[in-house]
């Protein structure tokens, strides 16, 4: 169901190498004037393993307005993004019945998000269940928080582990003395010892520049529970090949390695250290992090600098609303949405905000590589075209900026905003500025009433890349 057909926007911005984008910020915007004036309470709440409930409140058409029909994918839309932002096992869905019904359908075995359904309740270890019932008996928030890292004493160890690069950093009472990175190519590597051998060598190499190790923090993609894998993209090679040896080798990998070293090692999800790297950097809150990589990785630290008990998977949430790709070849992006090959979705943050994005837009432009040539290297060629003046290049990153500022205004309903801060290897170079420039310009022009109260900032060129290895250091609490 096409919600754009329903709700006409006329954006001020248009991403030159994507024309047919369609910013959620803006169709959510028109459908709340719309139905606000005779609509209905729409709550919503998410449950977490650990009891505890994120809730969220809108509005729908009310039943037997002509446009009733458009409530269905504004509320698919809606649970799909507070999913993978918040996180959670069971979805209660009230207001109207017909709503609630509907996204019961979507997320049943067969449904069209089945791939969310199966993930959550696999993160979750509950069977994924959607609950339907009338707006004022939807559960009460109980949401919870903690402190998160800012232990700067002793020698301490840092690691990141991307997609395409592995980053390390020593660092010593608060001293950063040495931040690096190593390229690697964990995604599809059937065997564990390969991620084993990775993380040590960074270890390694780190340990060089201190007189000791007292601390190890590390961050990647994924979810972990007490420094254990419960999910992780890093390992889907070994995943995939076997079950059994992901479950020998991989779950309890960073433990066994904090065993062998002697010291205290943690591990948190990448996204949770970015926005940590964010806080650090900035010297206030809340902070939104969002680091564009090999894939789009975000964490949030609210205004008491704390983390929540949040996913802040952005890169699977929606912030445009094109519809799925029709079955007809070449893709036309005007009408077309991106399509997530994990997920199966559309229009998700990861084909805007990573390395996938900017290939897209790159063979958009008519931009050709090597058919052999990987992401990373395709990355550093458009940032040589920008160094050296290519209009088509500053396109691309005009392109990425619009994005942003779109889906900003888009974060802001899901998150209390103020400072914004963008990293990660997509992000460096001159390509970084216009991002940022072109986003601030958007927020400021198009939403009056986030302007100069959400900034967009990016941290010096080296911390763009390192800053999460060096904010992940601080991690691990040493006992004294």
């Amino acid at each position: 169901m096409d919600i754009t057909k329903g709700i006409d926007i006329q954006p001020k911005f248009v991403p030159p190498l994507d024309p047919g984008f369609k910013p959620a910020s803006l169709i959510n915007r028109r459908f709340r004037e719309l139905a606000a004036k005779n609509g209905v309470p729409l709550r919503l709440s998410l449950e977490r393993a650990d009891g505890s409930i994120s809730t969220f409140d809108t509005i729908a058409f009310a039943p037997g307005d002509p446009r009733f029909e458009l409530n269905l994918p504004y509320a698919e839309r809606i649970v799909k993004f507070l999913l993978w932002q918040r996180g959670g096992w069971k979805v209660t869905v009230g207001g109207p019945a017909a709503i609630g019904e509907y996204i019961k359908q979507c997320y049943q075995v067969g449904g069209t998000r089945e791939f969310d359904s199966n993930f959550m309740g696999g993160v979750y270890e509950h069977p994924f269940t959607v609950v339907v019932t009338e707006a004022d008996k939807v559960p009460a928030e109980k949401e919870t928080s903690s402190p998160l890292g800012r232990h700067m004493d002793g020698c301490r160890i840092g690691f990141d582990l991307g997609g395409s690069d592995r980053k390390f950093a020593a660092v010593q009472d608060g001293k950063v003395l040495v931040a690096d990175e190593i390229k690697w190519d964990p995604y599809h590597q059937p065997d564990p010892e390969y991620h084993r051998a990775g993380i040590l060598d960074c270890i390694q190499q780190a340990a060089k520049h201190l007189p000791r190790i007292d601390a190890i923090g590390g961050s990647a993609a994924g979810v972990y529970v007490n420094n254990r894998v419960r999910v992780a993209s890093l390992f889907r090679g070994v995943m995939n090949a076997s079950k059994e040896l992901f479950d020998a080798k991989v779950v309890e990998m960073f433990i066994e390695i904090g065993k062998e070293l002697g010291v205290p090692l943690e591990v948190v999800n990448d996204g949770e250290v970015t926005g940590l790297a964010g806080s650090m950097s900035l010297g206030e809150n809340p902070v939104l992090g969002i680091a564009m990589g090999t894939s789009l990785a975000a964490g949030y630290v609210n205004k008491d600098g704390n983390i929540t008990g949040w996913l802040n998977e952005l890169a699977f949430t929606p912030i445009d609303y094109r519809p799925a790709v029709t079955p007809h070849d070449p893709i036309d992006y005007s009408v077309d949405g991106p399509i997530d090959e994990w997920s199966g979705d559309t229009g998700c943050g990861v084909q805007y905000f990573s390395q996938q994005g900017v290939n897209r837009l790159a063979l958009q432009s008519g931009i050709r590589f090597d058919a052999d040539m990987k992401l990373p290297d395709r990355l550093v060629r458009v940032q040589e075209m920008m160094a050296a003046g290519d209009p088509t290049a500053a396109k691309l990153y005009e392109s990425i900026g619009i994005f942003l500022g779109y889906a900003m205004a888009h974060y802001a309903d899901f998150y209390e905003l103020s400072h914004t801060l963008i990293l990660g290897r997509v992000t460096t170079g001159k390509g970084g500025d216009i991002i940022v420039s072109k986003a601030t310009e958007v927020l400021n022009t198009e939403f009056e009433e986030l302007s100069g109260r959400v900034k967009i900032a990016t941290p010096d060129e080296k911390a763009r890349r390192v800053g999460q290895s060096i904010a992940a250091a601080s991690l691990p609490e040493i006992k004294k």
